[in-house]
């Protein structure tokens, strides 16, 4: 037996103002995104934004339900929503930004694993990594390169077909 460590390396910055225009803009898009969150059980609002690779910019906020189940997460619904109107285009980045009504969040909020695990998919799908950026309300903002930095021993399609 041996142990073996995993390491990841991301982009850690103190402000938004340190960022390139083009992902304030999408922190910026996945923040208004949360303000419309259904969130009346958790009261923890997310909010997602997909920069495309034609330019357009999609978002999606989390839709909860009395049976949590039922519920979608920010990401999901903008995932779903952007391949269901533009089936081919790459997604370049992800933001994803949360808000909650009774503390203030000062972490990053990190995609849940169905969440990551979609990500995946659409990445393989797209052969190409899409870059993901985690924002709170306040501290720190993080920027990785691709879903496999924050999904680490991900389950590909091709594990199916052995």
């Amino acid at each position: 037996m041996k142990k073996v460590e995993l390491k990841i390396i991301f982009e850690e910055y103190d402000s938004v103002d340190e960022l390139k225009e083009k992902d304030r803009q999408l922190l910026e898009t996945a923040t208004e995104a949360y303000e419309k969150a259904y969130a009346p059980y958790s009261q923890y609002n997310v909010g997602a934004a997909l920069l495309l690779n034609n330019g357009e910019m999609i978002s999606g906020n989390n839709q909860e339900n009395v049976a949590y189940p039922s519920g979608l997460c920010a990401e999901r619904v903008a995932l779903f929503y952007a391949f269901s109107k533009y089936p081919d285009a790459v997604i370049d980045t992800i933001a994803v930004a949360a808000k909650a009504d009774n503390f203030i969040i000062t972490e990053p909020v990190a995609p849940c694993g169905s969440c990551r695990q979609v990500m995946s998919e659409y990445e393989t799908k797209q052969k190409s990594p899409m870059r993901i950026i985690l924002k709170a309300e306040q501290g720190k903002i993080l920027i990785f390169d691709k879903v496999e930095d924050i999904l680490p021993l991900i389950f590909h399609a091709e594990e199916l077909k052995k």
